[in-house]
């Protein structure tokens, strides 16, 4: 017998079948929870997104609806509950994920890996404030989890705080220093006309923006072994 394979699941897939574990709702209720736990800081969340991805998820036999509810006036609305295969396609995805980290695509290292294209002290401009952000944001983590723990909310539960906080203090750090580099000189930056705000020619580096086409595939081999020959 031929397994029937799991779908895959977007992060609003995985908030609502979560959702629906704890047990059955509509979709404007879910949206609701989420808005009220404030998962919209973890993941995408949209009125119409979230109606799709109901629709989407009882396509796929992950949830089922069950009945229909009404208050007052309103329309009737569709009550959900989770189906065995979407406990399943939920902790099969959840553990893929803790499991084996992935690309994600994010933007800032786009951003500093084109970063050489601005002169040196608007790079120190820009990324101080890029601090000031982020450290208002690690205020924000402390003051939530110093809330969620007088409260007594098990940890298990907000552990997600901890290492959002943990990934923001640990950038901080980082470009405290890539700003101290870019001070002192250091770390080498482009030349920029004052006047014409164009690049100043230098002699040939040996290597430059191309540098990793110079890559070799034995070199590649060597990077996925974590540098070893």
């Amino acid at each position: 017998m031929i397994k029937k394979q799991v779908p895959m699941l977007t992060p609003l897939a995985i908030a609502v079948l979560a959702l629906l574990d704890e047990g059955p709702m509509h979709p404007y209720e879910l949206y609701q929870v989420l808005l009220h736990r404030h998962e919209d800081e973890l993941v995408k969340i949209k009125p119409g997104s979230l109606y799709h991805t109901v629709a989407r998820l009882a396509e796929q036999e992950l949830v089922v609806a069950e009945g229909t509810d009404r208050a007052g006036n309103r329309p009737e609305r569709t009550i959900y509950r989770i189906e065995p295969a979407g406990r399943e396609a939920l902790r099969t995805r959840v553990a893929e994920i803790l499991r084996q980290p992935v690309n994600e695509y994010p933007i800032f290292p786009v951003a500093l890996a084109e970063a050489h294209n601005l002169p040196v002290d608007d790079v120190v401009a820009l990324v101080r404030e890029r601090v000031t952000w982020i450290e208002g944001r690690i205020a924000e983590f402390d003051a939530l989890r110093g809330m969620v723990v007088a409260r007594q909310v098990p940890r298990r539960f907000w552990i997600e705080i901890e290492y959002l906080r943990a990934v923001q203090a640990a950038e901080v750090a980082w470009l405290h220093g890539f700003i101290a580099e870019l001070n002192s000189g250091e770390l080498d930056w482009e030349d920029f006309c004052p006047e014409t705000g164009e690049r100043r020619v230098r002699p040939a580096e040996t290597m430059g923006s191309d540098w990793a086409a110079g890559l070799t595939d034995a070199d590649i081999a060597a990077v996925r072994r974590g540098g070893a020959g």
